[in-house]
């Protein structure tokens, strides 16, 4: 089964994992030109239009221009950690068994056990106490004195890191900062005089089709050029909540994580980060952390050694089509607004629960996964104006974007008895309100039984879970609940809306009318 895998050679994969690529890319800071090649003759004209060949794709040719340039700048990684200190729980893909995953029998025969014990041991080298977990991944150098960009799980957890050079030159490095959520890591290193270095390029910029040029150390066996195009743009793969990663087909395989993905002038335009594969090796499809959110990330690490991002303080959802066509949306899309956290820049700003919100400062909201992304690149402080749907009409509120606290934590419910719509309906008493976190001043209904098949059994509703309003509308007794049910379906309408409260927070869910 295919599965995206992670790519640190030690790396051992469970289930659908992420699998990160560590790639040892080096280049110097320079603008290179581009040089195309054409097909050597034009297409021939043709009476069929099924068969017409269309002209062979330009190529470009000065790869190996490129790849001097900007080689020296791209650093192999080296972490290692003592192996008793690392928590099997908590163990990062960048610390797991290299050899056993990557060598064969008869090379973990002959070497396992004395490389298990001591990576970096040599004949007649003394033996540091205690066996060690050793990492590989790749980074390039972004500033002449000595920052340097590779991914976060490649040294996360570690207590020694050191970069190699192309020139072969080894160097202690330090951690600046980290930001898990991007999966990227910067860090420091000090040489006499400037180091190499390779410049960011415009991700934004880049059309599916345009050619990457990717340099690494695959499986460790030294540095390795490849070749691609970008295969997609803004792609999710459940790796963090700003997945909008950059698909390409260049080889990248284990050992490349970390390294940049260049553009034809020599420019980074991602750090790579991931592959989709079956088996753990190349099949094409390969994933980068854009420039245009990697270079904001690195900055941040760089000025302030964290990321601060925006904050707006609202729980959001998709909007499915049912939930469309009960909030008279044309479509779905936007992100809809389950609860607003007290004391937020949302609060303040107006925003209520059940807005949509369309945009923000002209940017579209047209998925769920929109919305995270758009906000935390937004510097707190900073005011916005955000576009929303309130009652089937589009409205604009102005407010000013706040910074990030820690997360809040989701709370379970409780369970306790009148039959509406397939579910047991009761009153919600004190401690379901401090599981569930409800004010006696939000009212709601406890869902005490759900029929099995039931629409509400459909749409994951559990006992436990809280009614809090239905088409907009406060409930506070199972009564409620159904007297607004039967007007909706006076009504005839497909589906009536409920706010539910549950495990996962508050959300919007869509009732069919059909069969309720």
């Amino acid at each position: 089964m295919s599965k995206i895998t992670n790519m640190t050679p030690n790396g051992k994969g469970g289930g659908i994992a992420i699998a990160f690529a560590i790639l040892a890319i080096a280049g110097t800071a320079a603008v290179l030109g581009t040089n195309l090649l054409e097909a050597s003759a034009a297409p021939k004209t043709q009476t069929n239009l099924t068969a017409v060949r269309l002209p062979a794709p330009a190529m470009p040719v000065q790869i190996a221009d490129i790849v001097e340039r900007v080689s020296p700048a791209v650093v192999t990684v080296h972490v290692s950690k003592s192996a008793e200190s690392v928590d099997p729980r908590q163990q990062t893909p960048g610390f797991e068994e290299f050899f056993e995953r990557f060598f064969d029998d008869d090379v973990l025969k002959r070497f396992g056990d004395d490389f298990r014990r001591q990576p970096h041991a040599q004949p007649g080298r003394p033996r540091s106490q205690g066996p060690r977990k050793v990492g590989l991944g790749s980074g390039f150098i972004i500033d002449a004195k000595g920052f340097i960009v590779t991914n976060n799980h490649v040294i996360d957890g570690a207590d020694e890191i050191s970069v190699s050079l192309k020139s072969g030159r080894k160097l202690e490095a330090r951690v600046v900062g980290t930001d898990p959520k991007t999966d990227l890591a910067l860090l420091k290193v000090s040489a006499a005089g400037d180091l190499p270095i390779v410049e960011w390029g415009a991700s934004e910029d880049m059309r599916v089709g345009d050619w990457v040029i990717t340099i690494g150390n695959p499986f460790g066996v030294g540095q390795t050029v490849t070749t691609g195009i970008i295969s997609a743009r803004h792609r999710n793969i459940g790796a963090g909540p700003f997945d909008d990663f950059l698909q390409i087909d260049a080889p990248i395989n284990r050992g490349n994580s970390g390294g940049p993905a260049f553009n034809t002038e020599g420019r980074v335009v991602g750090v790579n980060t991931a592959i989709f594969s079956p088996s753990g090796g190349n099949v094409g499809i390969g994933f980068a952390i854009p420039s245009l959110m990697a270079k904001n990330i690195i900055a941040d690490l760089r000025e302030n050694g964290a990321v601060a991002r925006g904050w707006l303080g609202v729980h959001i959802q998709e909007v499915t089509p049912e939930l469309a066509e009960s909030l008279d949306l044309d479509a779905p899309g936007g992100a809809l607004v389950s609860r607003v956290s007290p004391n937020s820049p949302a609060l303040r700003g107006g925003i209520e629960r059940g807005d949509v919100i369309l945009g923000v400062d002209r940017r579209p909201v047209k998925a769920l996964r929109d919305l995270p992304r758009i906000i935390a690149a937004i510097k707190a402080g900073e005011r916005v104006e955000m576009k929303i749907l309130r009652g089937g009409r589009k409205m604009s509120l102005t407010m000013r974007i706040g910074a990030q606290p820690k997360a809040e934590l989701a709370s379970s419910p409780e369970a306790e008895d009148a039959d509406v719509a397939g579910m047991k309906l009761a009153a919600l008493d004190d401690d379901a309100r401090r599981r569930l976190k409800l004010s006696k001043a939000e009212g709601g209904v406890l869902i005490a039984g759900v029929e099995r098949a039931s629409p509400a059994a459909r749409l994951g509703l559990a006992p436990g879970d809280a009614i809090l309003a239905v088409a907009g509308t406060p409930v506070n007794s199972a009564s409620d609940v159904r007297r607004m049910i039967a007007a909706a379906k006076d009504g005839k309408r497909k589906s009536v809306l409920l706010l539910v409260a549950g495990r996962g927070g508050e959300r919007f869910v869509a009732l069919p009318m059909k069969r309720a």
